[in-house]
């Protein structure tokens, strides 16, 4: 995947030379590798940019995605011969969104690269995006030389305040010698506490100047690798309030996932005959086809799980922050429980929801600390006979009549019984992807990528490359790779198609084609009177026809017994496909909560909205 015909913007073209390829004795800036240099596993440094790199192998980057451009130039430079693959996207914003969804999947920070001005704002949306779902990402910028920082010189953006409210730390790289401790301390912090995205800007003087400084060894700043347990008073608290409960319920969040807490998280569950629902973003940390489980909370999440929400006396959070859509009305979320609330961010204690035992700590050591403080599972045996009631009261169903067009739930569960379990599954945002998270049996973690604090649009394409990208490099290339995405979310970044056929990605795009932008229709038919401003897509491609002139495989589909014959063909094929699905244009995501509204009343039928 190592790409080298990558197109610089239009713009200073100072040392743009072609390079050679290294030699077996020659490190990548041309020097010969010493004694010291093979003892040490570290390349040798002759520029900011060479630092650069060296930090980022030896923090362990393999791979980076990114579109090249004057003022990054040196860094893709000194990239080139290095240990690091780089995946020239056809976007910025999808580097971001293939770095982001890289690292979900392969479980360390991801990697993208732009240049200044244009190139750095066009990472914006997916800076933003792994920021609200807390993801590891490293955005390196280039910008200006330093002398012009200031004076609206060419492509000049103020990228460091422009990204600072949606980062975890941004860095102005001020010096040759020290940028690659810079960098290395930014890949680490990414990941360090509660994960999230960083950025180095780089000065085109800084990454071009002299230096002989190697980088140290990488390591987040002092005080942000908080303590990993609680305290053990706390746990003893929230322990005696687990044991009391007669409805308790878990509440597994993404933070279960980001800390690899998913088996101290089933562990704990299964001890004590605890029910247990997740958040969105935490889908997967408990599978979804066990008895106890109950899928998914919040505004489209099953009812069997808001029933469930509002009727404990005992939730344990891990891993969430209680956003408004899975919250509903907070007056009336959880309003009979006591809240046990564990995340390794302070700052998410009692910030939407009142924690009655705040556990701040790592989720996978504070459930193990808590798993070994309990002395008797609750009892419970009446509760997980209502929450089965409730499953058989409000399953997720959906009708086919023969006079209907082809139903999207259908398509999903298709591709379901088609696929492993390891299927990886990334989406945009809109119907399809309630639809893929509703109507797909989750049972591992880091199995379903999806974007949802920021809910962005076109997330699915470049996530699906950057998902492929991880699950080759970690020599998993047998797991399938599925895409689900919306007519108008596969518009938005349809060009990464054209990444995937130049690196020859096997992935499946399946676009649930229902000639809208789905949900706003959705809501204008509840809540605007059936006014479609706007929502109206049937001025859409044949999206089939574009795959094919990407070079990918295309196919269309609008019956039901055209369905499984397309998903085989694209699921055999050694490459993208992309298969179009013609969808009723009128199927509404159901149950559903009001925005603002209480979990238990959700509108399970279209009369309901």
């Amino acid at each position: 995947m190592s790409d080298t015909a990558a197109q610089p913007r239009d713009d200073d073209p100072e040392g743009s030379e072609n390079r050679t390829e290294p030699g077996p004795d020659e490190a990548p800036g041309g020097e010969e590798t010493g004694d010291d240099e093979e003892a040490t596993g570290a390349r040798s440094v002759s520029t900011g940019a060479e630092s650069v790199v060296a930090a980022l192998e030896a923090a362990g980057a393999e791979t980076a995605f990114g579109v090249q451009g004057g003022a990054i130039m040196p860094v893709y430079d000194a990239l080139y011969g290095s240990s690091i693959t780089h995946v020239t996207m056809a976007h910025e914003q999808g580097a971001a969104h293939a770095a982001d969804a890289y690292g979900v999947v392969a479980g360390e920070p991801g990697l993208c690269l732009a240049t200044s001005g244009p190139g750095a704002t066009n990472l914006v949306t997916g800076i933003a995006d792994a920021d609200m779902d807390s993801d590891a990402v490293l955005a390196l910028t280039g910008q200006v030389p330093t002398e012009f920082v200031g004076n609206d010189a060419f492509q000049e953006t103020d990228t460091i305040g422009v990204t600072r409210p949606i980062t975890k730390h941004n860095y102005f790289a001020d010096g040759a010698d020290t940028v690659g401790d810079v960098v290395g301390e930014a890949f680490e912090l990414s990941r360090a506490g509660r994960p999230g995205p960083t950025l180095v800007d780089l000065p085109k003087d800084v990454t071009q100047d002299e230096t002989e400084e190697t980088p140290g060894p990488a390591a987040p700043p002092a005080g942000t690798d908080p303590d990993p347990n609680a305290d053990p008073d706390a746990v003893e608290a929230a322990a005696r309030a687990v044991e009391e409960a007669e409805r308790p319920l878990c509440l597994f969040g993404g933070g279960v996932i980001k800390a690899e807490a998913s088996d101290a998280a089933r562990t704990f569950a299964r001890t004590f005959g605890i029910p247990v629902t997740t958040t969105m973003p935490g889908i997967g940390s408990f599978p979804e086809d066990e008895d106890l489980c109950l899928s998914w909370a919040g505004m489209h999440g099953t009812g069997y799980a808001n029933m469930a929400i509002t009727h404990t006396d005992c939730l344990i959070a891990v891993g969430t922050r209680f956003d408004d859509r899975l919250t509903g009305g907070i007056d009336t979320f959880a309003p009979e429980a006591e809240v046990v609330h564990v995340d390794i961010d302070p700052a998410e204690i009692s910030k939407n929801v009142y924690a009655d035992y705040p556990l701040v700590g790592d989720a996978g050591r504070v459930l193990d600390q808590l798993t070994a403080a309990v002395r008797e599972a609750p009892d419970a045996e009446a509760w997980r006979e209502r929450c089965a009631e409730w499953k058989e009261t409000y399953p997720l169903t959906y009708a086919t009549p023969e006079d209907e067009p082809l139903k999207p739930q259908f398509v999903v569960e298709a591709f379901d019984e088609a696929t492993d379990d390891d299927t990886i599954v990334t989406t945009g945002v809109g119907q399809h992807q309630m639809w893929a998270s509703q109507f797909w049996t989750y049972t591992e973690p880091r199995t379903w990528v999806s974007s949802h604090g920021l809910g962005t649009m076109g997330y699915g394409v470049p996530a699906a490359v950057g998902a492929r990208v991880a699950a080759d490099t970690m020599g998993e290339s047998d797991r399938d790779v599925v895409c689900f995405d919306g007519d108008g979310s596969f518009l938005m970044t349809m060009q990464e198609l054209s990444v995937a056929v130049r690196e020859d990605l096997d992935i499946t795009i399946a676009v649930l084609n229902n000639e809208y932008i789905g949900m706003v229709r959705q809501w204008q038919d509840a809540f605007y009177e059936g006014r479609h401003m706007a929502s109206d897509y049937t001025w859409m491609p044949e999206f089939d026809k574009l795959a094919e002139a990407f070079g990918a495989l295309g196919l269309r589909v609008d019956d039901y017994d055209e369905v499984a014959p397309a998903i085989e063909e694209a699921l055999d094929y050694d490459g993208p496909a992309v298969i179009d699905f013609h969808v009723d244009p009128e199927e509404n995501v159901l149950p559903m909560v009001p925005s603002g509204g209480a979990n238990g009343k959700f509108a399970a039928a279209e009369d309901q909205l």
